[in-house]
């Protein structure tokens, strides 16, 4: 019986659908996209895509990457995921210079803006730490450990932040809450210092980001969640600024008219100066972006659409990348009539960054339409509570960390 519970499990896990993610180095020198276990890079500067390399000489991940991020200066880049394993690359090279262990599934990672620290959430709500030392050498750093920094206990860490300023460590989770931590000098002294809550959320928060204010300097933190709603906070108080609703278009509207159906906001990015905000919700369109990102000295939105589970003969899993050209402070008024979708011809690279990225140059649009069921699924799986038959809670109560500790004893 209990072989059979672990084989149930195990089936349940790698059935769950993982979204495709994209990220855009801060001056836009490459882009990294993630579809199921696949990290694809692209270099911009040269036109071609990049090789990664480990100490092993294998640079692909075990399962579903469920998370990837460029540091602030774009030397250092982090991917991690359902495979327990945060790997720290530097971007000059394409190097791994270092796999961390993590305990459980990875959900969500973070880096500070001087490139000391690799944060990570996983999928039991704990949030670990691990400074980088050499990081801008080519050179691996071996015997890196993570240390524990704080916890959301049982609550899947669903977006994680550092302050431009490096004073906070950002977390949110599934339970609707958004917790601003003091970053610790010691991170193996854990990060008890609560600086507030940002509370008001009614759904699950899923995605978080940083603007700032041109008129006082002051940084506003961002968040977008089940709730349909994007809401603006002076995080340092945990005072709530501003609230938005997401509309069927995906714009941002106010208060007024609200439509009775909510719309998951799954993503959030920003322009430099915070004035224009590109929202991802998950409406019943074909293209349905999974993930955004924009470099902050370009005028351009990339968008990505895929999940695990759509792949091609080859069993190499397949995503749809847009950008959006005229993503820029000046179109903020007028966004809808000067901001287009580039045609695949005119995207940097063209064919062969497609090729790489997408893991094929052209998709049908049968396929599309697969993806967007497929991505549907992928984001309840990540963001909403699965209820376990009975056995099944029982076979993994006996296999969590704190019963193997007692048996120990």
């Amino acid at each position: 019986m209990e072989e059979t519970n672990m084989d149930d499990c195990e089936h349940n896990r790698e059935s769950e659908v993982a979204p495709a993610l994209i990220a855009v180095h801060p001056t836009q020198k490459s882009v990294a996209v993630a579809v199921g276990s696949n990290l694809r890079v692209f270099n911009l500067q040269e036109g071609c895509s990049v090789s990664l390399v480990d100490d092993s000489g294998v640079h692909m991940h075990k399962d579903s990457i469920r998370a990837i991020r460029y540091g602030a200066e774009g030397k250092l880049f982090v991917s991690a995921g359902d495979d327990k394993l945060v790997k720290i690359w530097v971007t000059d090279s394409w190097q791994c210079i270092s796999s961390v262990s993590s305990e459980k599934r990875v959900t969500a990672v973070a880096i500070s803006n001087d490139g000391r620290f690799v944060s990570f959430a996983d999928k039991f709500g704990v949030i670990y730490a691990v400074e980088i030392e050499g990081s801008h050498e080519n050179q691996s750093l071996p015997n890196k450990k993570a240390v524990p920094i704080l916890a959301h206990y049982c609550s899947i860490i669903t977006s994680l932040e550092c302050s431009p300023d490096g004073r906070y460590i950002i977390s949110a989770d599934r339970d609707f809450k958004i917790r601003v931590s003091v970053f610790p000098e010691k991170p193996s002294d854990g990060a008890h210092e609560i600086q507030s809550f940002c509370l008001g959320h009614s759904e699950f928060v899923s995605c978080l980001a940083f603007i700032c204010s041109k008129d006082s300097q002051q940084w506003y933190l961002l968040s977008g969640g089940g709730d349909s709603t994007v809401r603006l906070w002076d995080f340092t108080c945990g005072s709530l600024v501003d609230t938005c609703h997401v509309g069927e278009t995906g714009l941002l509207q106010s208060k007024e008219g609200i439509d009775d159906r909510l719309l998951a906001v799954t993503g959030l990015c920003a322009t430099p100066g915070g004035s224009l905000i590109a929202v991802v919700p998950i409406p019943g369109e074909t293209f349905i972006p999974t993930s955004l990102a924009a470099a902050s000295s370009s005028n351009q939105l990339w968008m990505v659409m895929g999940a695990s589970s759509l792949c091609t003969s080859d069993s190499a899993p397949l995503a749809r990348v847009k950008v959006l050209d005229g993503f820029c402070e000046s179109n903020q008024d007028s966004v809808e009539q000067e901001a287009r979708v580039l045609e695949d011809k005119d995207l940097p690279g063209s064919e062969q960054l497609l090729q790489t990225l997408q893991g094929s140059s052209f998709i049908e649009k049968d396929a599309l339409s697969a993806a967007a069921a497929a991505v549907k699924t992928a984001m309840c799986n990540l963001l909403i509570k699965k209820q376990y038959p009975s056995e099944n809670r029982e076979f993994r109560k006996r296999g969590r960390n704190d019963k193997r500790v007692d048996k120990k004893k």
